[in-house]
C-alpha cells in the first residue's frame, strides 16, 4: 500500500533511516524520561491488580476471577479513551493534555479508595482509564517528535521503560502497600503520585510550536488504511498473548509453583527486570527493522509460555521463563506503536491512540477468557493455554503483513514520523 508522494518518505527495506529531515541518531531529549514517569504511574494501576487479586476479592466480597475483571475494566478504558481522548483533545495544547489527563487519573484512583461495591470500583477504573489513554498517546507523539525520525522507535522505548520499571518497583511496592495497609492504600498513593508529577511534567514538556489546527476528518483518513488493519489485528492477539499470562501469575505460582503469596511480589520484579531490558532493546532494534522486531518478540513468547505451562511446577525454571516472558512480551509495545505512527505520519497522535487502544484490547479479551478458564478443570493453566493460543495467531498476522510487503510494497516507503501537526 503506498503512502501519499507529497510526504517525506524513508528509505526502502525495513532500515527506517529517512530520506530527509534529522536523521541523527543522538541523545535523547529529556522530556522522554519525563514521560516515563507518567507511562510508570500508568501501568502500575493497570498492572497492580493482578498482584493484590485476592486482598481485593476479600474486601469486596467477591471472587477472584470476578477482580480479574478489573483489569479488563481498565483496559476498555483505553480501549475507548485512547482514540476518543485523542480525537477530543486534537486542539488542545500537548502538555494541557497530559495534565489534564493525570489529574483525572488521580481523582479515578480517589473514588476507587473510597468505594465500597465492586461496580463503583471498576467505573472508577474506566475513569482513571480514558485519562491514561489520552496521556499515553499524546506523550508517544511528544516523546517521537521531541527525538526526531531516526530515533522515534528508541524514544519510545525509553518512555516506556516505565513499564518495566512499574513491573519492578512500582506493582511490588504497590503490593507491598496493599499488604500492610489495605488495597486502598495503594490506590491512595497513586492518586498523590499523580497530582505531584502534573506539574512537573507540565513544566518540562514543550510548548507546541504549530499553529494549523488539525481535521478530524484527515485525522481519521490517515488512519483508515489496510496495514493499520493489520496492524492492529497483530497487536491486540500479541499483547493479548502475554498479558493474559502475566495478568494471572498470581495464582499461577501460589497454585501450580507452589509459591507463598508473600512471594508473588518477587515475580513481578522478576518479569518488570526482563520488561526494562525488552523496550530498550526493542527500541533499539525496531528503528531498523520494525516488522522484524515484532515478529521475533511475538513468536519468542509463544515458545517462552509453551515451557512455562510446561514447566511452571518447576520454581527455577517458573522464574528464568518469566524473565525471558518480560524481555519478549515487553518488546511489543514500542514496536507496535512505532510502526502505527509511521503508517499514519499525518495523523500521529490518533495513530498512537489506536496503538494504545489495540493493546488494551488484546489485554481486555486474553484477561475475560482467561478469568472463564480458572472456574474450569484447567484452573491455573488454563491463561496460559490463552495466551499461547493468541500470540501463535498474531504471529501469523504478522508474518502475513511481512508477505503482503514483500509482493506489494518492495521498496517499502514509509512516510516521516516527524510531523509538526498532532
Amino acid at each position: 500500500m503506498s503512502t501519499s508522494t507529497d510526504q517525506p518518505t524513508i528509505s526502502s527495506g525495513e532500515s527506517g533511516k529517512s530520506t530527509v529531515g534529522d536523521t541523527t541518531r543522538r541523545a535523547l531529549p529529556p522530556v522522554v524520561p519525563l514521560l516515563a514517569v507518567g507511562t510508570f504511574l500508568m501501568i502500575t494501576t493497570e498492572y497492580l491488580v493482578a498482584g493484590l487479586l485476592q486482598d481485593i476479592a476479600t474486601g469486596l466480597d467477591v471472587d477472584v476471577s470476578r477482580v480479574g475483571l478489573l483489569i479488563s475494566a481498565f483496559a476498555v478504558g483505553m480501549i475507548l479513551g485512547s482514540p476518543g481522548m485523542a480525537l477530543a483533545t486534537l486542539r488542545l495544547p500537548r502538555r494541557m493534555t497530559l495534565v489534564g489527563a493525570l489529574g483525572i487519573f488521580a481523582v479515578g484512583h480517589v473514588v476507587a479508595a473510597l468505594s465500597t461495591t465492586f461496580a463503583l470500583v471498576a467505573t472508577a477504573r474506566v475513569i482513571a482509564a480514558l485519562a491514561a489513554g489520552a496521556f499515553w498517546a499524546v506523550a508517544a507523539v511528544v516523546a517521537t517528535t521531541a527525538a526526531g525520525p531516526a530515533n522515534q522507535s528508541r524514544a519510545l522505548g525509553l518512555m516506556m521503560s516505565g513499564v518495566g520499571i512499574a513491573t519492578v518497583a512500582g506493582v511490588p511496592l504497590g503490593i507491598f502497600a496493599g499488604q500492610l495497609l489495605g488495597w486502598r492504600g495503594s490506590f491512595w498513593v497513586l492518586a498523590a503520585a499523580a497530582a505531584l508529577a502534573a506539574p512537573i511534567i507540565y513544566r518540562c514538556t514543550p510548548a507546541d510550536t504549530h499553529t494549523a489546527a488539525p481535521s478530524v476528518r484527515s485525522e481519521l483518513r490517515a488512519v483508515a488504511t489496510g496495514r493499520m488493519a493489520l496492524l492492529v489485528l497483530a497487536t491486540v492477539l500479541a499483547t493479548g498473548g502475554y498479558m493474559t499470562t502475566f495478568s494471572y501469575l498470581s495464582p499461577l505460582v501460589t497454585e501450580r509453583t507452589g509459591l507463598a503469596e508473600k512471594a508473588v511480589p518477587l515475580v513481578f520484579v522478576v518479569f518488570g527486570t526482563g520488561a526494562v531490558l525488552g523496550t530498550n532493546l526493542a527500541g533499539r532494534f525496531a528503528d531498523a527493522r520494525p516488522l522484524t522486531t515484532f515478529l521475533t518478540a511475538t513468536t519468542s513468547t509463544v515458545a517462552i509460555m509453551t515451557l512455562l505451562a510446561l514447566s511452571s511446577t518447576n520454581p527455577i525454571a517458573t522464574f528464568i521463563l518469566i524473565f525471558a516472558l518480560g524481555i519478549a512480551g515487553m518488546g511489543i509495545p514500542p514496536v507496535g506503536t512505532g510502526l502505527a505512527v509511521r503508517f499514519a505520519s499525518t495523523a500521529p497522535t490518533l495513530a498512537a491512540a489506536i496503538a494504545v487502544a489495540a493493546f488494551n484490547g488484546g489485554t481486555a479479551l486474553g484477561t475475560w477468557i482467561g478469568a472463564e478458564t480458572l472456574s474450569t478443570d484447567l484452573r491455573a493453566r488454563g491463561p496460559l493455554l490463552v495466551g499461547i493460543a493468541m500470540a501463535t495467531l498474531g504471529g501469523a498476522t504478522l508474518s502475513t503483513m511481512a508477505a503482503l510487503r514483500l509482493t506489494a510494497e518492495p521498496n517499502h516507503q514509509q512516510p516521516d514520523t516527524h510531523d509538526p501537526h498532532r
